[in-house]
C-alpha cells in the first residue's frame, strides 16, 4: 500500500503546461507605476516575470532609491524595467543602455547604504543603446516587439493565471498549471442555456436512479433470504449508486453553492472550488468518489461469485464464507483513494452538475483515478462473466436430456447475459467518454485561453486552434452513463415473486406478527374451552340430580334398590344434593323413620324394581357422554397448549436469529 501511494504521488510531480508566445497589453495594477504616462503594460518583462504580481514583489525591493530621489529617472527606469509600457498589443517599450548606467552612476552609493544589489536581469550592457532623437536628445526607451522577447527568453512561458482568477497564496490549487489560480466557475466550455439545461437533464436522471435503487434495496429488505450469494453483491451495488444518485441530486438543489466560491477581491468572478476549500464540496466528493468506486468493485465482486457458482462449482454457504473478504475489499479499495485524493488536496467543483469531483480539469488525475479504476473492473469483470458463461454452458451440453433443468439454465443463462449487458455499455460507453475528454481537453483549453486572452490580458496561444468546442451531448452521455448504470439491478429483481411480495406487502398480510398470531389463537382456544366446559358441565349436573334422586329416595326408605351403587360422600355434601334430599324427603318421614320406612317399602317396592334397570342405562349412558366430552376437550386443550408453544418458539427464532 505504501508503495501504490508513493507511486501515485510520484505521477504528480510531473505537471504539464500548454506553450503560449504571443503576448497581449493588459492594464497596469502595480500601484507604484500609476503615475507613469502610461496605463497598460506587457509580460513577461525583462526580468522574465510572468505576472504583475510577482513583479510588484520584486520592485519593492528598490523602492528606497525612488523614495530618495538618488537619480532624476530612477523611478522611470524601475517601472519600465519591471512593468515595461505595451502599445497596440505587439509593441513593448524597454530602458535602454544609456539610461541604465546613468541611474546605475547616480544611485550606486544609496544602494551600498540599503544593501541594494542590482540584480543581473538589468545589467547595463545587457540593453541597447538608446535612439537619438532628431533634435538631438536620446530617447530613454527602446521599443521592441513580443516575438523578438519571447526569442530572447528562451523558456516555454505556460499559462499565466489572469487577476480575476487569482485565489488567495496557500490554498494549493491550480489551473492549467498555474499556482494560486480557479478555472471559472461559468463552465468553460459550454454557455450558459446549454449549462442549464443539462443541470435539468441531471436532476432529472438523479431522481430516476435513486428511485429504482431504492426500489432494489427495499425489495431486498422485504424479503432478506431471497437474495443470497452469489447475487447478494447486486444488493451492495444498488445500494452505492443510490448515494451517487442521491449525491447528484443534492447538487441539482444546491446549484453552484458548494462547487464555486464568491469573488474574494473586488474584480474577480466566481471561480471553482480547488482543494479542501469548502466543507461540503468535500463531503459531496468524498461520498460521490467512494460510493462510484464501491459499486464498480462490487460489480467485480458479483462477476467473482458467479464465477465460482459456475466453474469451481462453490455452493451458497462456501460463497457466503468469503463475505468478509468481499467486503473488505469492496469498502476498503474506494476508502483508500479518497483518502489519498484528499492527501494530494485533488478535490474540484463541478460548475454543471453542482458535486465536488476529481479530474474535471486535471487530467493526470482523471487518468489515474477515474479511468485506470473504470477499465481494470471492465476488463476483469468482463474476464469473470464470460468464463462463468463459458463453465454454465458447458453444464447445459452435459444435462442434454433432461429439458426441465436445461431450459431452467438456459434462462438464467440469459437473464445474467442481459443483466450484464446493461450494465456493461453504459459503463464502456462512459469509459468511451473520459478517453475521448482526455484526448480533446488540450485542444479544448487552446481554444478556451484563444477565446478569452484579451478579455483576461493573458497570452494568446500561438498555436491556430481550428477544433471547435465540445458538444452539450458528450456532457450529457457522460452524466447519463454515470447514473443509468445503477438502474440495471432493477431488471434482476423485477419478476412476478417481486410483484406478489410488494402487493402483499402493501396489504399487510405477507407475514403476520408470530407473538400476536399466538395470542390470537390462544385467546380464542380459551374462550372455546370455557363455552365447551360450561355446556359439558351443565348436562352432569342434569344427569348427578336423577341419580341422587335415586339415591336419596332409597336412603329415606332405608332400603336398598337391588343393586350395588357406589355413592362418593362429596355428593351428599354439594348444594345440589341438598336441594334434592330437602325436596323429596318429607317431614313426617324425619320425625318417625320406622313409619315412613314401612310406607315407602309398600309403596315404593314395584316402582323401585321397575325402573333400576332403566335408571342403570342413563346413568351409563351419561357417564360415557361426559366421560367422552371430558377427553375430548382434554385432547383439545393439549392441541391448543401445543400450538400455542410452537409459534411462541417461532416467534423467538424469528426475534434472536
Amino acid at each position: 500500500m505504501k508503495i501504490l501511494l508513493c507511486f501515485t504521488i510520484g505521477l504528480f510531480m510531473l505537471d504539464s503546461c500548454m506553450s503560449h508566445t504571443l503576448f497581449t497589453c493588459e492594464p497596469v495594477h502595480v500601484q507604484w507605476c500609476h503615475s507613469m504616462p502610461y496605463n497598460t503594460t506587457f509580460f513577461p518583462n525583462m526580468l522574465e516575470h510572468y505576472d504583475q504580481d510577482i513583479a510588484a514583489v520584486k520592485m519593492k525591493h528598490f523602492m528606497p532609491l525612488a523614495s530618495l530621489r538618488c537619480s532624476p529617472d530612477v523611478h522611470l527606469f524601475l517601472c519600465q524595467a519591471f512593468v515595461p509600457e505595451c502599445r497596440k498589443h505587439t509593441h513593448v517599450l524597454r530602458p535602454c543602455r544609456e539610461l541604465c548606467e546613468r541611474v546605475l552612476s547616480d544611485c550606486s552609493r544609496d544602494m551600498l547604504t540599503f544593501g541594494i544589489s542590482w540584480p543581473p536581469e538589468l545589467q547595463c550592457d545587457r540593453l541597447e543603446s538608446c535612439l537619438v532623437s532628431p533634435d538631438g536628445s536620446a530617447v530613454s526607451s527602446v521599443e521592441v516587439t513580443t516575438s523578438r522577447i519571447s526569442q530572447s527568453s528562451g523558456r516555454d512561458l505556460g499559462f499565466w493565471c489572469p487577476l480575476q482568477l487569482k485565489t488567495r497564496p496557500g490554498q494549493g490549487g491550480s489551473f492549467l498549471g498555474a499556482q494560486d489560480c480557479a478555472p471559472p466557475c461559468d463552465y468553460m466550455y459550454l454557455k450558459t442555456q446549454e449549462v442549464q439545461s443539462a443541470k435539468i437533464f441531471i436532476g432529472v436522471c438523479s431522481i430516476v436512479c435513486l428511485c429504482a435503487t431504492l426500489f432494489t434495496f427495499l425489495t431486498f429488505l422485504i424479503d432478506v433470504k431471497r437474495f443470497r450469494y452469489p447475487e447478494r453483491p447486486i444488493i451492495f451495488y444498488s445500494v452505492c449508486y443510490s448515494f451517487v444518485s442521491l449525491v447528484y441530486f443534492v447538487g441539482f438543489l444546491l446549484g453552484n453553492k458548494a462547487a464555486c466560491n464568491e469573488p474574494s477581491l473586488p474584480g474577480r468572478v466566481w471561480t471553482v472550488v480547488l482543494g479542501a476549500q469548502s466543507r461540503v464540496c468535500s463531503l459531496l466528493f468524498m461520498l460521490l468518489y467512494f460510493f462510484s468506486t464501491a459499486g464498480m468493485v462490487w460489480w467485480v465482486v458479483l462477476t467473482i461469485t458467479w464465477f465460482l457458482a459456475a466453474g469451481p462449482k462453490w455452493s451458497c454457504e462456501a460463497i457466503e464464507k468469503k463475505a468478509v473478504w468481499f467486503h473488505t475489499v469492496s469498502w476498503g479499495l474506494p476508502g483508500v483513494l479518497t483518502v489519498v485524493l484528499l492527501v494530494l488536496n485533488k478535490v474540484e467543483g463541478d460548475g454543471i452538475s453542482g458535486v465536488c469531483f476529481v479530474g474535471l480539469y486535471d487530467l493526470a488525475a482523471l487518468r489515474w483515478f477515474v479511468v485506470a479504476p473504470l477499465a481494470i473492473a471492465v476488463l476483469v469483470g468482463l474476464s469473470l462473466l464470460l468464463a462463468g458463461i463459458m463453465s454454465l454452458n458447458r453444464v447445459r451440453q452435459v444435462i442434454q436430456h433432461d429439458e426441465q433443468n436445461q431450459e431452467k439454465l438456459k434462462k438464467f443463462m440469459i437473464r445474467i447475459g442481459v443483466f450484464s449487458g446493461l450494465y456493461l455499455l453504459p459503463l464502456l460507453v462512459l469509459l468511451g467518454c473520459y478517453l475521448y475528454e482526455q484526448a480533446h481537453r488540450s485542444y479544448w483549453e487552446n481554444n478556451w485561453i484563444s477565446r478569452h486572452c484579451q478579455e483576461y490580458s493573458i497570452p494568446c496561444s500561438r498555436h491556430s486552434v481550428d477544433e471547435k468546442g465540445p458538444e452539450l451531448s458528450l456532457f450529457l452521455i457522460k452524466y447519463l452513463m454515470t447514473l443509468v448504470v445503477g438502474i440495471s439491478a432493477v431488471f434482476w429483481v423485477s419478476s412476478k415473486k417481486t410483484c406478489s411480495e410488494w402487493a402483499s406487502f402493501l396489504k399487510r398480510t405477507r407475514k403476520k406478527d408470530p407473538i400476536r398470531e399466538s395470542r390470537r389463537v390462544l385467546q380464542e382456544s380459551c374462550e372455546f374451552f370455557l363455552k365447551h366446559n360450561s355446556r359439558v358441565q351443565h348436562k352432569s349436573k342434569h344427569y348427578k340430580s336423577s341419580s341422587h334422586k335415586l339415591k336419596v329416595v332409597s336412603k329415606s326408605m332405608g332400603t336398598s334398590t337391588g343393586m350395588h351403587t357406589p355413592v362418593n360422600s362429596n355428593h351428599d355434601n354439594t348444594p345440589v344434593s341438598a336441594a334434592i334430599r330437602n325436596h323429596y324427603i318429607p317431614s313426617q318421614s324425619i320425625s318417625d323413620p320406622h313409619r315412613s320406612s314401612e310406607m315407602s317399602i309398600q309403596e315404593h317396592t314395584g316402582r323401585i324394581g321397575s325402573t333400576a334397570p332403566a335408571e342403570r342405562r342413563s346413568k351409563a349412558d351419561s357417564s360415557s357422554r361426559i366421560s367422552s366430552h371430558a377427553e375430548s376437550s382434554h385432547r383439545f386443550i393439549l392441541y391448543i397448549m401445543l400450538n400455542d408453544y410452537l409459534s411462541v418458539q417461532y416467534a423467538v427464532f424469528i426475534l434472536f436469529r
